[in-house]
């Protein structure tokens, strides 16, 4: 190690396989079997009963399954091995099928409140007693399938983005229950586009969130549980740092942050402990505060800034 240019990394690894979504990928799979049978039930049942909440909610379910194909490709890409060129493999494209999933949704959405609308101009006549079996079904099924990715969401975006969209599934089923049950008491064939607005509006704030989260990944922002004035605050607490400039955290893929800075030590310190023991203290430092264990720091004497500086002009 050169005097002033020393680099120490400390590595982390997310659940097996590389990403956290990879822990729940058999999990992901059922839930997909699960997505794709009541998805063809219930497009059945909403031409059968001609209930548009049904449909709504059978086309919600196909978005849900190509959702989870995507999330279960982007598991096979994100396993691949890191090459010369793409240092990080290919732990990116998690978070593009997060995005993807959000345009699908919002599409869905819009689809769904658009017909909703057009059914309060042009009302139908739904079958109540068929609309509740098919309903009732579609929301068992759901429920198996949050049951499935409750851990997981908590866990990666990708994951996330399926137990949102399992979720919003499940409240539409139950929206497709109370309607058909209101048309079969009392006759009022309006419950069936209300419900199908209530489901449009379910898919909507949910996913602008998890867009705003994918986002945040994708413009490479600080992990939202990493505080940046705090990390700054304990790198310089420690003996012999004098201060700390580019520092930069951002996150590869859900389970994958990761966070870079120089670091000014004083040369009396680096002479005493010398440099393995100040890059484990800086290390120490932020796996034990703020999980962020794949760090990369450069150690640099004072003054080094400003040579830096004269290089990039």
């Amino acid at each position: 190690m050169g005097a002033g240019h020393d680099h120490g990394h400390a590595h982390s690894h997310a659940p097996s396989g590389g990403t956290a979504t990879a822990a729940y990928v058999g999990r992901l799979r059922v839930a997909l079997s699960i997505t794709l049978a009541v998805m063809v039930i219930e497009i059945i049942g909403g031409f059968v009963a001609d209930s548009l909440a049904l449909v709504a909610d059978a086309a919600h379910m196909a978005t849900d399954a190509l959702g989870l194909g995507m999330a279960l490709l982007a598991i096979h890409f994100a396993n691949r091995p890191a090459t010369g060129n793409r240092t990080f493999g290919y732990a990116r494209a998690e978070i593009l099928a997060a995005l993807a999933n959000c345009l699908l949704l919002l599409g869905v959405g819009g689809y769904v409140l658009y017909e909703a609308i057009q059914r309060f101009v042009t009302p139908a006549d739904t079958e109540g007693g068929l609309t509740i079996v098919f309903g009732a079904i579609g929301l068992v099924a759901n429920m198996i399938s949050l049951t499935l990715l409750v851990r997981g969401q908590k866990e990666s975006l990708n994951v996330r983005g399926a137990f949102l969209e399992v979720a919003a599934d499940a409240l539409g089923s139950l929206a497709v229950i109370v309607s058909a049950t209101v048309i079969l008491t009392t006759g009022w064939q309006a419950a069936d586009p209300i419900a199908s607005l209530v489901i449009g509006l379910m898919i909507v704030p949910r996913t602008f969130k998890l867009l705003r989260e994918t986002l945040d990944v994708l413009l490479e922002s600080a992990p939202k549980d990493v505080d940046m004035t705090e990390v700054r605050t304990h790198i310089l607490a420690l003996d012999g740092v004098e201060d700390v400039h580019d520092l930069h955290a951002w996150t590869i893929t859900s389970g994958m942050p990761v966070l870079s800075a120089h670091v000014v030590v004083s040369s009396e310190v680096l002479s005493a402990i010398g440099h393995e023991k100040m890059l484990h203290e800086l290390q120490g430092c932020l796996g034990d505060h703020f999980d962020v264990e794949h760090c990369t720091f450069q150690l640099e004497p004072g003054g080094h800034a400003e040579h830096e500086a004269h290089l990039c002009h």
